[in-house]
């Protein structure tokens, strides 16, 4: 155990209204603002440009590269060798239907669609199911990263990770079903508590980057960290959640897309990234723990890229020496320098001086104890640790026909 024994069971729970609730963002999603200066809005403009570049680089490495993936299956084994790595991901349809659930209530809503507490029919189980409409994944441009989700989640097994158990789909949305996490966003802990104090950042920070290790060695970029993602089970260990950007990259990729305090520079310059990206953000993950605030973070997005690029790193006088050593080598702009982008990967984080007390294999293992656990009543479906979202009048199961059938044939 290696959690500060003078401590509360409950963290301090204040509300907090500068913490803001981070929305993610692609390159489809740069849009105009308003009340901006000439400056800034050029400087928009020239984002905007930018994404488009890195979109059209995209897809044109995209058809490269189902190319030479046809040139492949087509050819001999001395050619598929050098066909770009794909993962084809498990077969996750099937398994259930709409029929198999009782809707309860939404747990949570998004661009695409929600997410809602359902009750299996069958073992009487809870579960979350989290349904996307086509139509607006269409529209939005974002086909790959659904299909990714899915492609995603149906390989990873962590402790840490979140658990999908199967997907299908109607004429007008896919379902995914996972399980149903009681404790909560990270994020709405930290709302409550302000900032936390340096044993609890600790604790949520080394399951984050065992979970972070773990993609990494099955060449998976998460590409979204933040406390909004990561949500608390019923002990109060972590899951990460929505893996919307997870990729697989076994070599490097361009797409501009995550949220915006968390982007790393190398993104915005739209550069060429791989796993560096992650270990970016969870500098910038830690950061906030400790803060209660991102540290590049303005009103206005632009302004936000600016301060990624350009602007100093600062720590409060409350940080200690060893978080202000490890944040600034993790929030460093230099790929040659950031820690876990090195030769020794995650090693060189784990055995940063900040994280000295901990048990890497106890922690794996949950075999610790957790800073917090959630008041919730287990098993029973217990969703008060969830923020209350209107209920609409739902239109799933429906028949007929489906415009985009093949563009998500694998759900």
């Amino acid at each position: 155990m290696y959690i500060d024994p003078q401590k509360n069971n409950q963290v301090r729970k204040l509300d907090i209204p500068g913490i803001h609730k981070k929305e993610n963002m692609s390159e489809e999603h740069v849009r105009d603002d308003d009340g901006l200066t000439a400056e800034q809005r050029e400087q928009h403009l020239t984002l905007k440009k930018l994404s488009e570049q890195v979109r059209a680089s995209e897809r044109e490495k995209e058809a490269r590269n189902e190319q030479q993936q046809r040139e492949a299956q087509s050819s001999d084994g001395s050619q598929a060798k050098n066909a770009t790595p794909v993962m084809r991901g498990k077969n996750t349809s099937g398994k259930y239907c709409l029929t198999d659930f009782q809707i309860l209530r939404t747990l949570g809503t998004g661009s695409f669609g929600r997410v809602h507490l359902v009750r299996s029919n069958h073992n009487g189980r809870f579960y979350a199911l989290k349904v996307l409409k086509k139509q607006t994944i269409v529209k939005l441009k974002q086909v790959e990263h659904t299909n990714d989700e899915r492609r995603m989640l149906s390989v990873v097994s962590h402790p840490f990770l979140i658990r999908m158990w199967g997907t299908f789909q109607d004429a007008e949305q896919v379902f995914m079903v996972m399980d149903y996490i009681e404790g909560g966003e990270l994020f709405s802990l930290l709302r409550k508590s302000q900032r936390f104090p340096n044993p609890v950042a600790k604790f949520y920070a080394a399951e984050v980057c065992l979970a972070l290790e773990y993609l990494h060695a099955n060449e998976i970029i998460y590409r979204d960290l933040k406390p909004e993602n990561i949500l608390l089970d019923r002990n109060g260990h972590i899951k990460i959640t929505d893996f919307g950007f997870a990729k697989y990259v076994p070599d490097v990729t361009y797409t501009l897309c995550g949220t915006p305090d968390y982007i790393a520079p190398e993104v915005i310059s739209t550069k060429p990234y791989n796993k560096s990206v992650d270990w970016w953000s969870f500098g910038i993950y830690i950061y906030e723990m400790l803060a209660g605030y991102t540290p590049f973070y303005d009103a206005n997005a632009m302004k936000t890229y600016e301060n990624i690029l350009n602007a100093e790193l600062k720590f409060p006088p409350f940080f200690n020496a060893d978080a202000q050593d490890l944040l600034s080598k993790l929030i460093e702009r230099d790929l040659s320098k950031r820690l876990g982008n090195l030769q020794n990967g995650s090693e060189d984080v784990k055995n940063h001086p900040w994280f000295s007390e901990v048990v890497w294999e106890k922690l794996l293992s949950r075999n610790i104890e957790t800073p917090y656990e959630p008041p919730i009543q287990q098993g029973q479906g217990d969703t008060s640790q969830f923020d209350r979202y209107p209920e609409e009048e739902i239109n799933y199961g429906v028949e007929g026909d489906d415009p985009y059938a093949d563009l998500f044939k694998d759900f």
